[in-house]
């Protein structure tokens, strides 16, 4: 089998706290992992005892990158085949949708929609953040533009199968979908 290269993208959101299950359900699909952090993603791994960096490193073969390299440091990860962010917060969201790209995951992944990479993102907000105009409009957005937003609820949901927000302080870590992100990238 050749190997395809998975960027997995996360946010700093709770289900970054379990970064282990994602990556080797990847792998076990054949996916090569690359892990990028948003900042406070990242700073959660490095600080915060459930982290783990060094073992996310070790996990992927490569460093764990959060920010932009200089233009004369070498690229350390092979090119992505496809994109997932997980967990996707509201912040990046709308952020992404409008093109901003102010951190090194968000440059990623709009710089991936203008390369026609396949793109998943399985968000994780609570349903008061859903109701923002922002959230809605965002996800429309991205949508367009050949993004797969796993969102199944009324506030920015279109009813099928994705992440459901919940109410705020509210949520289920152990109830985070990743294995429907992992079933929507590309085959081989």
């Amino acid at each position: 089998m050749t190997s395809r290269t998975l960027y997995l993208i996360a946010c700093a959101a709770p289900p970054a706290r379990r970064l282990t299950i994602p990556i080797r359900a990847a792998q076990r699909a054949g996916w090569e992992v690359c892990l990028l952090l948003t900042p406070d993603a990242y700073r959660w791994a490095a600080e915060d005892a459930e982290g783990n960096l060094a073992e996310l490193q070790a996990l992927t073969g490569h460093p764990v990158r959060h920010s932009y390299k200089l233009p004369s440091e070498p690229d350390l990860l092979p090119e992505p085949d496809a994109l997932l962010v997980a967990p996707l917060t509201s912040n990046s969201l709308n952020k992404w949708a409008s093109g901003i790209s102010d951190t090194l995951a968000l440059g990623l992944l709009t710089e991936g929609i203008g390369r026609g990479l396949p793109i998943v993102a399985l968000p994780h907000w609570n349903n008061a953040q859903g109701r923002h105009p922002a959230v809605r409009r965002s996800v429309a957005e991205l949508r367009a533009a050949g993004v797969t937003v796993l969102l199944a609820d009324e506030h920015g949901g279109d009813g099928g199968d994705g992440f459901a927000p919940h109410e705020p302080r509210r949520g289920n870590l152990d109830a985070y979908p990743w294995e429907l992100a992992l079933a929507a990238l590309p085959d081989a």
